[in-house]
């Protein structure tokens, strides 16, 4: 089965999610929605933040792949199906993840 996972969304912190699906999709948002070197015990958790000012193309391309490398790292579970952007006239980018859980 897969989930849809909409970057742009910042729902309350579960503490006791009721599945593992609501698990896995709570973790991925919070390691997308996480900027890299702000973790102190480990920097490397996260998202880069260089993105920052690029031009759209280069951003989206930088971020697909923070994004691949950054969940396969730290929530295993998540198998990523597919990874679209929305974007906004302010140059804003959100990220629409799909993932498969392996359980």
């Amino acid at each position: 089965m897969t989930y849809e996972i909409n970057g742009g969304e910042t729902p309350p912190i579960n503490f006791a999610p009721a599945t593992i699906a609501e698990e896995v999709m709570q973790n991925v948002r919070m390691i997308i929605s996480t900027v890299k070197y702000s973790v102190p015990m480990d920097r490397e958790f996260g998202i880069d933040g260089a993105v920052v000012d690029r031009p759209i193309n280069t951003a989206k391309a930088h971020l697909t792949n923070e994004i691949f490398r950054a969940v396969r790292r730290y929530e295993p579970r998540a198998a990523i199906v597919s990874i679209d952007m929305d974007g906004d006239a302010h140059g804003r980018l959100t990220p629409r993840i799909t993932v498969r859980i392996n359980a």
